[in-house]
């Protein structure tokens, strides 16, 4: 066997190693959610790579001890309202900001990144004032008007940096055929940016989804809260005893909806993060 021979060998056996160990890092945390989740009692203190009897009852509980359906509807009301909007208003002022050539346009786009790097906790003490005074606190409509702080800012910025990529030409031609502004990002932008939409709403819809702090202020009732607070909520029979399967099946319940999407939208998210990187 040749040296160059041997030194390929060996290359590919140094990837193939670290690449498993990026999915041993990034898969195990989630295995060993899902085998804490079908524990109970002093079984959780003992390592075992699958119970040897799995305590089923842990998922049940989640929806037997509590409003947990409704909170899982609720996320989907909240995240999948800020997705919508976030993507609605965005993409026409990515429009604006990517196509138009006006004075202060960069400053604007400064300005709306500077708003994006804002921590929560800056912003909450004005933020409750106003959802309590528009008579939004303890409803969806109130985290949905929270959560637009942090994602339009992100979805505004990212669909800005596609919409600069689209070539100028078909611009021009539809203009010359009478085609205006509406109709141009209507009917020729919108259908070449889907990576790009399918890419910034899954990533809306995660940050959405996950949030946790506005969740937890601006809700009072179980039945208005979202999932991250209904399982930091999750108590056990004594304020000693915190029931951790319980916890882990509740975790694992409101982490495969995310896989499922990554999953099925895998092809166009890659095509998103990967869109103008190549030019011809």
């Amino acid at each position: 066997m040749s040296a160059r021979r041997l030194r390929r060998l060996v290359g590919r056996a140094a990837f193939a190693l670290l690449l498993a160990a990026i999915a041993l890092y990034t898969l195990f945390p989630f295995y060993w959610a899902v085998v804490s989740s079908l524990k109970a009692g002093s079984a959780l203190f003992t390592v075992e790579a699958f119970p040897a009897r799995p305590a089923w009852d842990n998922y049940a509980a989640v929806f037997r001890d509590g409003p947990f359906a409704r909170n899982i509807l609720n996320s989907v009301v909240v995240a999948g309202s800020v997705v919508a909007i976030s993507l609605a208003l965005a993409v026409t002022a990515a429009f604006a900001l990517g196509r138009v050539v006006f004075r202060g346009r960069g400053l604007m786009l400064s300005a709306i990144l500077a708003v994006s790097m804002f921590p929560q906790v800056a912003v909450l003490a004005g933020l409750f004032e106003l959802i309590r005074a528009l008579g939004l606190y303890n409803s969806l409509g109130g985290l949905v008007l929270s959560y637009l702080i942090f994602t339009l800012p992100f979805t505004t910025w990212v669909l800005t940096t596609f919409m600069r990529e689209m070539p100028l030409e078909l611009e021009e031609a539809a203009v010359i055929d009478g085609a205006t502004p509406w109709i141009v990002l209507t009917r020729i932008f919108l259908p070449l940016m889907g990576p790009a939409m399918v890419t910034t709403a899954l990533l809306a819809f995660i940050a959405a989804w996950n949030e946790f702090l506005f969740a937890l202020t601006f809700t009072l009732t179980d039945e208005m809260r979202t999932v991250p607070v209904a399982i930091a909520l999750i108590s056990g029979s004594s304020s000693f005893e915190l029931p951790w399967g319980r916890i882990m099946a509740a975790s694992v319940i409101v982490t495969v909806p995310l896989i499922a999407l990554a999953l099925v939208f895998q092809r166009r998210i890659v095509a998103g993060l990967t869109a103008g990187a190549v030019k011809g």
